[in-house]
C-alpha cells in the first residue's frame, strides 16, 4: 500500500480543484445534479452565489446603522467576533446559560408554531451540551434525530466546549436551525410518517434537510423574532456562510481558484474567523460540489412559497404549504417544486 501511494505521489498536481482530472466538467456537473437535486449549472450556482452575498452584505450595513457601528462591514465582523458582550463565560455556569436561554428560545418558538404549522412531531426534542467525551472534534450544533419508539427525543447538540465559537448574537438562528422550526420539524414528521417504505422515513436528501433547516433560520424573522439587530446579524452571519460556499466551491472546481484565493475570499467577506476558512476550503477541495446543497435548498422552498403566494393570492396558507413540503419525507427538489405545483393547481381547482 505505501508503494502504490508513493507511486501516486510521483503524479499528483499541486492543483486544488476537480477540473484537473480527466472528464472534470462532467464529473462535475453530475456531481452538482445529485447533490442539489436540480439541473443548475456551476456558473449559474456562482452567480447567484455572487448575488446573495451583495444582497447579505447591504442587510448587514443596514445593521451596522441600527447598532450606530462606525467602519467598515470587516471592522463590523472583528467587533462582533471579539467583543465580549456577545459571548458567555467559558465556565460551567457561563455553560450552563447557555443552554438554559436556548431551551427558552426553542420554547417561546414551540408555542407559536400552530400560527404556521398544522402539522406537529409526536416526538419531544430537548437542548444537551455535546458530552466531553467528544467535544473537542465535534461540530459546533447539530441533531440527533429521536427513537422511532419515541423513547429518546430529538436533541440539538451545542458544543461548549469553547464559548468563544458560540456567539450568543447566532443562539436565536442556532436554535431555529437545529431544533424547532428546523431539522426537528422536519426529521421527526418523516419518521412518524405512516404507509410509506422505511428509506422515505429516514433517507435524505441533503439539499432538501439542510434546505429546510436554512428556511427554518429565515421563517422567525418573518414571524417577529431576531427584534435585537444583532440577533438578525447572526442569522445573516449564518446565511452569508452557505451563500459563500456558492461561490468558492464553484471557484476551486470550475473556476480554477486556488486554496488561498478559496481561504481568502471567505475571510474578505464573512464573519467567520480565519481557521474556519482553512478548515472549510480543505473541506471543499476533497468534496466537490456538497457545499453548494444548504443555499440551494433554502432558496429553491422560498422561491416555490412565493410563487404559491403570487398564484393563490388571499387562499394562501403558510400552514398549508408547510405540509406539502414535510408531508413526504425529504425529497429531491425537482419532486418538491413537483408537489407544490400539484398543491398550487388542485387549490386553484
Amino acid at each position: 500500500a505505501i508503494a502504490e501511494l508513493t507511486e501516486q505521489a510521483k503524479t499528483a498536481t499541486t492543483d486544488d480543484g476537480i477540473w484537473k482530472l480527466p472528464d472534470a466538467d462532467a464529473y462535475y456537473a453530475a456531481n452538482l445534479a445529485e447533490i442539489t437535486t436540480t439541473g443548475i449549472t456551476a456558473e449559474e450556482i456562482h452567480n447567484l452565489g455572487l448575488a446573495e452575498m451583495d444582497r447579505i452584505h447591504g442587510e448587514m450595513r443596514e445593521i451596522m446603522t441600527k447598532v450606530g457601528f462606525e467602519g467598515s462591514l470587516k471592522d463590523f465582523f472583528e467587533f462582533t467576533r471579539t467583543d465580549p458582550q456577545f459571548f458567555k463565560p467559558n465556565t460551567e455556569e457561563g455553560k450552563a446559560e447557555y443552554l438554559a436561554e436556548a431551551t427558552a428560545v426553542i420554547d417561546e418558538m414551540r408555542a407559536d408554531l400552530p400560527s404556521v404549522f398544522n402539522t406537529f412531531p409526536k416526538a419531544d426534542m430537548i437542548v444537551k451540551a455535546v458530552e466531553p467525551f467528544r467535544e473537542k472534534s465535534a461540530g459546533k450544533a447539530f441533531y440527533s434525530s429521536p427513537s422511532p419508539d419515541g423513547s429518546r427525543p430529538g436533541t440539538y447538540y451545542a458544543n461548549l466546549y469553547r464559548m468563544q465559537d458560540m456567539p450568543t448574537y447566532q443562539m436565536r438562528a442556532l436554535a431555529f436551525h437545529e431544533g424547532i422550526p428546523g431539522h426537528h420539524m422536519q426529521i421527526a414528521i418523516a419518521q412518524e410518517l405512516t404507509g410509506v417504505p422505511e428509506f422515505r422515513k429516514y433517507g435524505g436528501f441533503t439539499a432538501f434537510v439542510e434546505g429546510w433547516g436554512l428556511y427554518s433560520e429565515l421563517l422567525p424573522k418573518e414571524m417577529g423574532y431576531y427584534e435585537d439587530p444583532y440577533d438578525d446579524f447572526g442569522r445573516l452571519a449564518m446565511e452569508i456562510w452557505r451563500a459563500a460556499r456558492l461561490v468558492v466551491d464553484t471557484g476551486i472546481h470550475d473556476k480554477k481558484w486556488t486554496r488561498e484565493e478559496a481561504i481568502q475570499y471567505l475571510i474578505d467577506n464573512t464573519p467567520n474567523p480565519e481557521g474556519d476558512c482553512k478548515k472549510a476550503i480543505e473541506r471543499y477541495i476533497v468534496m466537490p460540489g456538497q457545499a453548494t446543497a444548504y443555499k440551494i435548498g433554502m432558496n429553491k422552498i422560498v422561491e416555490l412559497r412565493e410563487k404559491a403566494k403570487a398564484e393563490l393570492g388571499d387562499t394562501f396558507d403558510i400552514r398549508d404549504f408547510h405540509d406539502v413540503v414535510l408531508k413526504d419525507g425529504a425529497v429531491p427538489l425537482a419532486i418538491l417544486e413537483e408537489n407544490v405545483d400539484a398543491w398550487i393547481a388542485e387549490k386553484k381547482g
